[in-house]
């Protein structure tokens, strides 16, 4: 069993700069795909970026350029930096994680990213 607790969301201007942290516990051992989701209000959840533990990092085409996933392994924690906010990009953020090759993710709480002037 993997807990998720995601950090760092708020209130930042158009054109700001967040950084997201995502810190998991539990039986981390074998945490493989770590990532980042967010659900704007009225839509469907969608993916920001995975980190995998062997293979590429994948962003989705709107973040490109602007957003950095990384991950500490060794503190079992995913990060996103977010730089060149839009007001699009306001969203409940969720981390998740999967052990191994599992189809069953576990998720974070979530945290509220608002970007507003």
């Amino acid at each position: 069993q993997v807990q998720l607790v995601e950090s760092g969301g708020g209130l930042v201007q158009p054109g700001g700069s967040l950084r997201l942290s995502c810190a998991a516990s539990g039986s981390t051992g074998s945490i493989s795909d770590m990532g980042w989701y967010r659900q704007a209000p009225g839509k469907q959840r969608e993916l920001v970026a995975t980190i995998p533990r062997n293979g590429f990092i994948t962003y989705v085409d709107s973040v490109k350029g602007r957003f950095t996933i990384s991950r500490d392994n060794a503190k079992n924690t995913v990060f996103l930096q977010m730089n060149s906010l839009k007001p699009e990009d306001t969203a409940v953020y969720y981390c998740n994680a999967r052990h191994g090759l599992s189809t069953v993710y576990y998720w974070g709480q979530g945290t509220q990213v608002t970007v507003s002037a």
